[in-house]
């Protein structure tokens, strides 16, 4: 006979935990929305952002230098910017860097071809997206993310260099954020370089015209931005910078 108030099936301690997690038959269930379902009673949450940082520490912290590289997902194999995005990554590969990618389609493929065509490590930083994103064949190192923003430090801590090419929303968050912690000195400064003119042309104009004239920004601010065309020439600017 059960106690008052509590439930007498044998599955009590299961149905539980399976309530308060999200976890059914030892599956999570997947959420699309994961910022809104977090809430006090989560906390349990906690442990897997920190297995996150721990796994991604201890794999990424064996690259030695490596640029990481961004750009549009969309970009189909053979396109201009891919094959930008390719050359880049195997002469960087050839020059004895790493390249890191957020290891989908478009760019992210691109990238990871090119280094892994030159024999250089080729990082792949997957991201379960409900759309768009399957990590692509080319990344010889694989790690698989459910947040964001243990991604988006990954990207920045073993980053010798940041190169942008053409992309969507995700690429600018990934421009904005290297510069804003550039410029607030929350990390040392690196070669934040711009692939592709015809495209950014308009968001520089924007920054110059709009921002800088209205005091929002600065001189300097500007200057961490290098706008380069040439594979060749993008890797030389970076070299500049970094000694191997």
């Amino acid at each position: 006979m059960a106690f008052s108030g509590q439930r007498s099936d044998e599955n009590y301690p299961a149905a539980l935990f399976s309530r308060q997690t999200g976890i059914s038959g030892g599956i999570m269930e997947e959420k699309q929305y994961i910022v809104d379902a977090l809430s006090v009673d989560e906390s349990w949450r906690v442990f897997r952002i920190m297995a996150e940082f721990v796994e991604a520490i201890e794999e990424l912290s064996k690259i030695g230098h490596a640029v990481s590289i961004f750009g549009s997902a969309r970009e189909a194999p053979g396109g201009r910017y891919y094959e930008k995005a390719r050359e880049v990554a195997r002469i960087l590969g050839e020059e004895g860097f790493g390249v890191i990618t957020g290891g989908g389609p478009g760019i992210m493929e691109a990238a990871n071809r090119g280094a892994s065509e030159a024999g250089a490590r080729s990082v792949g930083m997957n991201i379960q997206l409900p759309f768009e994103q399957k990590p692509n064949t080319y990344a010889n190192i694989n790690i698989a993310y459910k947040y964001f923003f243990v991604r988006k430090v990954m990207f920045v801590k073993y980053a010798m260099a940041y190169i942008i090419l053409p992309g969507g929303f995700g690429t600018i968050d990934e421009l904005f954020e290297a510069l804003t912690l550039i410029q607030t000195k929350r990390i040392r400064s690196f070669p934040v370089v711009l692939m592709g003119s015809e495209y950014w042309g308009g968001l520089m104009d924007w920054m110059k015209k709009t921002m800088l004239s209205e005091g929002k920004i600065s001189e300097e601010d500007l200057e961490f931005i290098q706008v380069i065309d040439e594979p060749d020439q993008v890797v030389r600017h970076i070299k500049k910078f970094v000694i191997l």
